[in-house]
């Protein structure tokens, strides 16, 4: 770490931000308070009259001092205590407009119209931040436009059940200040904004048409997703069986469309204009390309890594995964620390982190079973011996990616794929071709509209596959629902998973350090002590699961929650005897929210149930409740 200042700056920066989110005050009392605790522990080990015995912290210190050594304690302090204060002033910014008042004022529209049941919503910037502002539906108003507003702040929602859908903090992962009910509004000019920005909107909102006029509906949103990451044009069902199937990553920019456009480029133009010039125009493309997209999280990490590789072969200098990554990190949480939290940019880096630290061992484990070591493996001819090589690594790169991004997914979702290793691998060989032949089909579609209507049949054909794939979701159990995980549980699953990736890496790794082998040789040890006392140790464990679950089927008190399910609230009761009773599910007379999917699955796994003894009245549909528990 201590070569790498990058990920120093951004350790720093992310404890002074989840200090911010998680406690609700300043993280320099804690650090006063840490170090005047070891100061007195030192004296009092030093003092040698005191009669008092602690354990040495000098000998402990030592082992931490492999990891972090003084001076790089004393940067990640330093940057925590500056990006805390940053979280803390920019969070007192958003709650100022929490609260519900009346404004006139001047704003810029800075997006399309997004369209609601009852009202159309567009996102405006006013007095340097950005809001929502919602208007009648019969409100006619474009990008760029320069508008004078007259309206009420509204209140935002925050997590109105234990463990449920915050929306305020969900704005602020957005870095949307605010929500604003317009009563009047007069638009002043036209394209006020930036020229720049104006361009790249109407270079998006001209490939969008091309799209939709290529392809028919339910195709071109699923394109026009997967080209520009926006989902908004994808039926709820498609993208249902998307997350359920486990490969929504391909909607979201990433460096998979990255890697494409660098590779796509090369191999078009690098003999034309040179090696040199091709990365100069690739770096050109990509920020364009960001532009186009609208700069969201996934785009700027890979746009940016993609782009550190490309200036780093230009110079000649030697590139480092785990800088680039903290780099594009550090650009996103100083743009907006609350990015931290949302669950796009924490499947992206945990996806990419994954691949970086497991994917050579998994491989290095397929290659070591034995059922490779056959004598007749060696008489397949070679293009199937390749061919199950690259299926050998698509995998690897598949699960060590899932490892650390499954559970986040399950924490938040509560849903294990069971087919995910099968899906990911078909998606992967066709989203390779399905992105070529877009960009070309796009890119022809400004020459001869003729030509790109024919190439884009392919990508028809392969959309079709995509949406097929996607069908495995409703396959018999395709799914497994999850109670949700308790921090500790995922702290302890993750130290499970590195601990494992650490012992398969030193067993396959031929040439060991010094540090290495004595890691080695500590497991060695261990194995030695556990085969020694081999049933002492299974008794305690089997001791310590009976006591487990004794403890958690135990007496326990009575529980009632009460549940707020739009219209009143539902009662969902927990019974000494460990039984669950839903009592009025209550719903909502909008056909568009689904009462039992949205609000009681995620609050009854949240609360750690997977079952349902009674349901007792209730006056809506309640489909998803049953078919969960």
């Amino acid at each position: 770490m201590n070569k790498r200042p990058v990920v120093i700056i951004l350790v720093g920066y992310i404890i002074g931000i989840l200090w911010g989110l998680y406690f609700n005050f300043s993280i320099v009392p804690f650090y006063i308070a840490t170090t005047s605790i070891y100061v007195i522990l030192n004296k009092v080990e030093k003092n040698k009259k005191r009669k008092l015995k602690l354990i040495s912290l000098k000998r402990y210190m030592r082992y931490i001092k492999l990891f972090i050594n003084q001076k790089t304690l004393i940067s990640i302090i330093i940057i925590s205590i500056i990006s805390n204060l940053i979280f803390m002033i920019q969070n007192l910014e958003y709650q100022s407009l929490y609260e519900e008042k009346e404004t006139k004022a001047i704003g810029l529209i800075t997006s399309d119209k997004m369209k609601k049941e009852y009202v159309d919503m567009y996102e405006c910037e006013l007095k340097g931040k950005k809001i929502y502002i919602k208007v009648k539906k019969d409100t006619k108003l474009e990008y760029g436009e320069l508008i004078e507003i007259e309206g009420t702040y509204e209140k935002i929602d925050t997590q109105r059940n234990e463990n449920g859908f915050d929306y305020s903090k969900y704005l602020k992962t957005l870095k949307i200040y605010g929500v604003l009910k317009v009563k009047k509004v007069k638009v002043l000019e036209k394209n006020k904004i930036n020229m720049f920005f104006l361009l790249s909107h109407k270079v998006r909102n001209n490939i969008k048409e091309k799209i939709f006029n290529i392809f028919k509906q339910e195709e071109a949103g699923i394109v026009y997703g997967i080209l520009l990451g926006d989902s908004s044009e994808i039926s709820e069902n498609i993208k249902e069986n998307f997350k359920i199937s486990n490969f929504t990553h391909i909607l979201a920019i990433s460096g998979m469309h990255i890697s494409y456009i660098i590779i796509g480029i090369n191999l078009i133009i690098s003999k034309i204009i040179g090696k040199r010039s091709t990365k100069i125009f690739t770096i050109f493309i990509l920020i364009s390309y960001m532009f186009i997209t609208g700069f969201s999280p996934s785009i700027v990490r890979a746009g940016i890594m993609g782009m550190i590789v490309l200036i780093g072969d230009l110079l000649h200098r030697r590139n480092d995964i785990w800088t680039n990554i903290s780099i594009s990190l550090l650009i996103i949480l100083m743009n907006n620390p609350y990015s931290l939290i949302n669950i796009g940019v924490q499947l992206s880096y945990f996806g990419t982190i994954g691949i970086i630290l497991f994917e050579k061992n998994i491989l290095n484990l397929f290659e070591n079973i034995k059922i490779y070591k056959i004598k007749k493996y060696k008489k397949i001819p070679k293009a199937i011996s390749k061919m199950l090589s690259k299926i050998k690594e698509i995998i690897s790169v598949t699960i060590s990616a899932q490892l650390l991004i499954m559970p986040i997914l399950i924490f938040n979702f509560n849903i294990f794929a069971i087919y995910f290793i099968i899906t990911n691998l078909l998606v992967s060989i066709i989203i390779g071709p399905i992105l070529f032949f877009l960009i070309i089909t796009i890119f022809l579609s400004y020459i001869n509209i003729l030509i790109s209507k024919i190439i884009s049949y392919v990508v028809y054909i392969l959309i079709k596959i995509l949406i097929f794939i996607s069908n495995f979701s409703k396959l018999p159990f395709s799914k497994i629902y999850i109670a949700t995980p308790k921090f500790c549980q995922m702290i302890i699953v993750y130290l499970i998973i590195i601990i494992v990736s650490i012992y398969l890496k030193l067993k396959y790794e031929k040439n060991l350090n010094q540090s290495q082998k004595r890691i080695i040789n500590l497991i060695h040890f261990v194995k030695f002590k556990f085969r020694k006392n081999k049933k002492k140790y299974i008794f305690f464990i089997i001791v310590f699961f009976i006591v487990t679950i004794f403890l958690n089927l135990s007496q326990k008190n009575l529980e009632i929650d009460f549940v707020d399910v739009n219209q009143g609230d539902c009662t969902f009761i927990i019974t000494p005897g460990n039984k669950t009773i839903l009592i009025d599910g209550g719903g909502s007379t909008n056909e568009n929210i689904d009462v039992g999917k949205n609000t009681l699955i995620p609050f009854i796994l949240n609360k750690g149930y997977t079952k349902i003894d009674y349901i007792i009245i209730s006056h809506f549909d309640l489909d998803h409740v049953r078919a969960v528990f």
